[in-house]
């Protein structure tokens, strides 16, 4: 993992990001934790699908599955 990635990460602990995953799943919550490997750690985790939102509460999401994460506005 590149350091630029290690900060961005860095600085979203304890925030919402949305996490884009291999098949076009899509989840939003809180980032707790994440690791050299691109594991993540979500608390009060959300999937968005067509509009609607599925509570998954607290989730680890493999860093192998992981194509995108961004800070929710």
């Amino acid at each position: 993992m590149e350091e630029g990635t290690i900060s961005i990460l860095a600085e979203s602990l304890g925030k919402n990001v949305l996490v884009r995953l291999k098949g076009g799943r899509e989840i939003r919550g809180l980032l707790k934790s994440y690791d050299y490997h691109l594991n993540l750690v979500l608390e009060n985790a959300e999937e968005i699908k067509n509009a609607k939102t599925r509570q998954l509460g607290t989730i680890i999401v493999r860093g192998d599955n992981v194509i995108l994460v961004s800070p929710v506005p």
